[in-house]
């Protein structure tokens, strides 16, 4: 059997963590399905190996905590670079960041969301966003994954139950624990929210 090996985080939000931009972000689709590893995250702790060699899905380990997910053109990644204030803690950036994007989803319609654990946002009690941050001592990366319309079966088919978990998951496999906006009966379109969050996040970080 082909054995896994993971790669250098690449994707195009991280280009912004190197802007000239004191404060940046991106809203942006992945093309393609990707498999990414926490920080401190093993592919064969984290991950279900044999299914991702099958179907030849790239892995990449992020600079960023938290625990493994999976990417797809089924979802939105949106990603924040702030300027870091002296004393200030990495999750800083989790609640304003995560704010901006309920308030986005209001606006077309989606209720019943709460911030839940360290920083995901929930529908009632399953998780559509997850998110993790990395920093150097003068700027602070946010990265999150909202999940628009990707069935939930790719994550019990690539990712094993988490090492670590939030309280609210309470033991639940990925198919109990994660929605998407379109199983919760959402239909707006992407580009529709995507729109939204650059008007939201160019505000956030004018600040």
């Amino acid at each position: 059997m082909k054995s896994l090996s993971a790669e250098q985080y690449f994707l195009p939000d991280f280009k912004i963590f190197d802007s000239d931009k004191s404060n940046d972000f991106a809203v942006w689709q992945p093309d393609a399905v990707y498999v990414i590893l926490g920080r401190g995250s093993h592919a064969k702790n984290a991950l279900i190996t044999e299914n991702i060699i099958a179907d030849c899905v790239k892995v990449l380990k992020r600079p960023s905590g938290g625990e493994s997910v999976v990417l797809s053109s089924e979802m939105l990644i949106i990603s924040v670079k702030k300027t870091l204030i002296e004393g200030e803690r990495i999750q800083s950036i989790f609640e304003p960041v995560n704010i901006k994007i309920i308030e986005a989803l209001h606006e077309l319609g989606v209720e019943n969301l709460s911030i839940r654990g360290i920083s995901d946002i929930c529908i009632g009690n399953k998780k559509i966003l997850g998110s993790s941050a990395y920093r150097q001592p003068d700027k602070i990366f946010y990265h999150a994954v909202l999940n628009v319309s990707q069935n939930i079966e790719i994550f019990e088919r690539y990712l094993k139950h988490p090492a670590r978990e939030p309280e609210y998951r309470a033991g639940r496999s990925h198919k109990n624990f994660v929605t998407s906006l379109q199983a919760e009966k959402y239909t707006f379109g992407s580009l529709e929210l995507e729109e939204i969050l650059k008007t939201k996040l160019s505000h956030f970080c004018a600040v």
